[in-house]
């Protein structure tokens, strides 16, 4: 095997792929996130190139009472991956009672219980809502699985669309552990990475969409506007539409092209009054799956990933996970389909924010969707309505939706620029849904919870605290 993509990590990838290698079979347990969902994939292709038994089963969340379905399963040994960390404390007593030798895969903070076979950056001292992902610890635990000539670094797209899918590359490129998985991905030819325009869509959506959509860095007169978007670019000197007269992609465009659009979307936003932090943030390094066709959704990282999460969210895990194995037939146009659905329920969601609006806390703002919003796309739409009109950027956001009679879920998001400034919304959403009786966690830029249902004022009002003290 050639030399660790993580030297923090080797050794214990190292007795966990010992471990993979002796077991009789294999349960691997996954989330059903893109990051979880590609982490499955990673995991499942080294195990197959490895020649060892295994099965697949996914969950939205894992809890006692799954974990306990997984203690009354035949195998002796179950990988997790991109969660169990957190986990550990109910894991952990069925280890001891002889029911499964758990081998986890994870990037979440781990709970206060110890086992052997733990991949985990933050036990290492890496961060792991920056610098690796749980598809990047599959994926060093798959280097480590190598034997007898196999070659697992092209398994390393799969592990970026992850990454990317988690959010890792909010500051403009994957850095850390990341990009030493990035670096193996196009030494195997996998993978590519540039310099581009830092907006979403780039292969797939006709430009002025993909100009309107592009709030990440708010251009007035052109994000959130069609027809600015077109006017912008009916005014530049480069032909933005085909011989049908049909609009082209970003991708269609010749480099000059996209340099002569960017330069004018950077002169525009200048003289709108953009601060020169926030354009520079139009530029970023964008991550290609070489081995894709030119024009998809799966040649892009970020597209990708916005393809598995349509499938998880709508409880079609099976589907997203048959894509990343390279299932091009069925499964993708399945996914295809999630994904306009998916696009529609965002699409609603963030018209239902605009005409509600959000309410101002002081430290956070909020919004509670009830039954209008799916659960499962809460967090999205929460992300996507830092952008609109009568959202304040500089604040977190937190969204409310109805789970069940008895349970109401919570989504927050944040921005790079909180984060800088102190902000960590896993503990936010772990201390106050802990106050009013529920649970949860995640990254400092985004984080859920599941709370009782009629707390949630009482959980704002120590979410908000909470917020204050972090952001002094």
């Amino acid at each position: 095997m050639s030399t660790a993509p993580v030297p923090e990590l080797a050794e214990t990838a190292t007795a966990c792929a010992d471990r993979l290698h002796a077991a009789e079979s294999v349960l691997v347990a996954s989330h059903i996130d893109a990051d979880g969902l590609t982490s499955a994939a990673v995991a499942d292709t080294a195990l197959e190139r490895a020649g060892i038994e295994h099965e697949q089963v996914f969950f939205e969340q894992l809890d006692a009472e799954h974990i306990d379905r997984i203690a009354a399963t035949e195998h002796e040994t179950v990988l997790f991956t991109d969660f169990g960390s957190g986990q550990l404390d109910d894991i952990v007593p069925h280890e001891r009672a002889g029911a499964f030798t758990p081998i986890i895969a994870d990037h979440h903070q781990p709970a206060d219980a110890d086992t052997e076979f733990h991949l985990n950056p933050l036990l290492v001292g890496l961060n792991g809502a920056r610098e690796l992902s749980g598809a990047g610890a599959a994926y060093v635990l798959a280097r480590a699985l190598e034997r007898d000539g196999v070659d697992n670094r092209d398994l390393a797209a799969t592990a970026v669309v992850g990454a990317v899918g988690d959010m890792q590359d909010s500051g403009g490129e994957l850095h850390g552990a990341n990009a030493a998985l990035v670096e193996e991905g196009v030494a195997a030819g996998a993978l590519a990475e540039a310099k581009d325009l830092a907006v979403y869509g780039k292969q797939t959506r006709p430009l002025p969409k993909l100009l309107e959509y592009a709030t990440d860095t708010y251009v007035p007169g052109i994000s959130n506007s069609y027809s600015g978007a077109v006017e912008f670019l009916d005014g530049l000197d480069v032909a933005c539409r085909d011989d049908d007269e049909e609009w082209k992609r970003w991708v269609d465009l010749t480099d000059d092209e996209r340099q002569s659009v960017a330069s004018a979307l950077v002169r525009h936003a200048v003289s709108r009054g953009v601060p020169a932090s926030k354009i520079e943030r139009l530029v970023a390094t964008t991550y290609t799956l070489t081995d894709e066709p030119e024009g998809t959704e799966l040649r892009d990282a970020s597209e990708f990933s916005t393809l598995l999460n349509a499938t998880a969210r709508y409880d079609r895990a099976d589907v997203g996970l048959a894509v990343c194995l390279g299932d091009r037939t069925g499964a993708l146009e399945t996914a295809r389909k999630l994904l306009r659905t998916h696009r529609r329920n965002l699409s609603e969601g963030l018209t239902w924010v605009k005409d509600n609006g959000v309410t101002d806390a002081g430290n956070l703002q909020w919004f509670d969707a009830g039954d209008e919003i799916r659960a499962t796309i809460v967090g999205i739409v929460a992300g996507m309505s830092m952008g609109v009109d009568g959202v304040d950027r500089a604040k977190p956001v937190v969204a409310f939706a109805r789970e069940s009679e008895t349970e109401t879920k919570v989504s927050s998001r944040g921005t790079g620029a909180l984060v800088r400034q102190g902000l960590d919304l896993s503990v936010v959403m772990g201390e106050a849904s802990e106050a009013v009786g529920g649970g949860g966690g995640g990254h400092d830029v985004a984080a859920g919870a599941t709370i009782p249902a009629g707390e949630e004022e009482q959980f704002i009002d120590r979410a908000d605290a909470i917020v204050g003290d972090q952001l002094g």
